[in-house]
């Protein structure tokens, strides 16, 4: 073990860091953690996805293929709801940190970077770790994307741990996400005279009603259970007394390995006709998933009994991660998700992490880190 960092006091310097996204503005915390990583020996390279935002990949090692870490910098607004304690303070009340970013995922990210520092000797005398720090994650890991396809910027890497909140229970992976919006166009007229339009609306109540009887034809998945389709959102019209000419539909669906998306939209743009006019892609990410007695899955487990609450048994998390651009752009590696956040908490009035979380995932990437020093 070498040089440590305060992972609680590193977490509270994210936090109290504006990065809510829209906009995001992750450069400048990106830097400070780019260079406190580059004064312990990790080579750091940037990543520009447009002004005033950045990622960057750390890595340390002799060569080979490193073990991987990922996490964003980008959190969700505050939203409309009071906050009981100022989501950029960082306060900690009774063994819990408060603030936007606590839980999603910014103790992740603190840990998993005082973890490498600890472990920065044996990494450097062996196969090494790679740190992805991402922007974009919460609107479709643009980042991400972005990072995987400049050339050269990844590194070799064998095996992935996505530090997105799980509360330290270790899980195999998670649901795709592929986001759509039907479209479907009508003719205005007056309001009072709608027999001179076509009712835009009209068509999508139809698609509605379709929508809600969708059946994807696939087998659940032992772990992950069945896909889904949800609406989250209507829009039509623009003014209460004309005839809307344009109504929207956003659809929210979560796959399972071996559902196509392309086959899917297809089976929507057929089963919807003639009510819709298109369907516009709006976030593609394909499902992540490992099977739990992969060897390096089973090593993992077994290393972090003493330290985390076994037993384990292989559970998927719900929401998507960065994972779904970085596992197949490393070559479809196995894929841990852990990380010290509380899921139910993310996205929350009142975000928190516990700060015990925070102390336990330093130990738990330690010990995952020497394990693939030696292993």
């Amino acid at each position: 073990m070498g040089e440590t960092i305060d992972a609680v006091a590193l977490t509270q310097e994210l936090v109290r860091s504006h990065t809510v996204n829209p906009p995001g503005n992750e450069a400048a915390i990106a830097r400070r953690l780019g260079e406190l990583l580059a004064g312990h020996g990790f080579q750091v390279d940037y990543h520009r996805l447009a002004p005033e935002r950045e990622g960057f990949v750390a890595r340390i090692g002799r060569g080979g293929r490193a073990l991987g870490f990922t996490g964003h910098l980008d959190t969700v607004p505050f939203g409309a709801a009071p906050w009981t304690h100022d989501p950029l303070a960082a306060e900690i009340v009774d063994g819990r940190m408060y603030g936007r970013g606590t839980t999603d995922m910014k103790a992740g990210v603190a840990a998993f970077c005082a973890a490498a520092v600890a472990c920065k000797e044996a990494a450097a005398n062996g196969p090494g770790v790679e740190l992805v720090v991402t922007t974009g994650e919460e609107t479709g890991s643009d980042g991400a994307r972005a990072m995987a396809e400049q050339p050269g910027l990844l590194g070799a890497v064998g095996a992935l741990v996505v530090a997105e909140p799980t509360s330290n229970y270790p899980m195999c992976g998670h649901k795709g996400a592929f986001w759509l919006k039907a479209v479907c166009t009508g003719v205005t007229a007056h309001g009072s005279m709608p027999e001179h339009g076509v009712n835009a609306a009209y068509k999508a109540g139809r698609v509605l009603t379709k929508l809600s009887d969708f059946g994807f034809n696939a087998a659940p998945h032992a772990v992950m259970g069945s896909p889904s389709l949800n609406v989250g959102t209507v829009h039509a019209g623009m003014n209460l007394n004309s005839v809307p000419d344009r109504a929207e539909i956003g659809i929210d669906i979560r796959s399972i390995p071996g559902i196509d998306h392309a086959a899917v939209k297809q089976d929507l743009e057929r089963y919807l006709a003639p009510d819709i006019d298109a369907i516009e892609v709006l976030v593609d990410l394909p499902s992540v998933w490992t099977e739990p007695d992969e060897p390096w899955m089973r090593d993992s487990f077994a290393a972090l009994e003493d330290i985390l609450d076994p037993p384990f048994e292989a559970r998927t998390a719900t929401y998507f991660t960065d994972a779904s651009i970085l596992t197949p752009a490393y070559g479809d590696i196995p894929t841990l998700i852990l990380g010290p956040g509380e899921a139910a908490m993310a996205h929350q009035t009142d975000e928190y992490c516990e700060v015990a979380r925070i102390e336990q995932a330093v130990a738990a990437y330690t010990r995952l880190i020497e394990a693939w020093q030696t292993g």
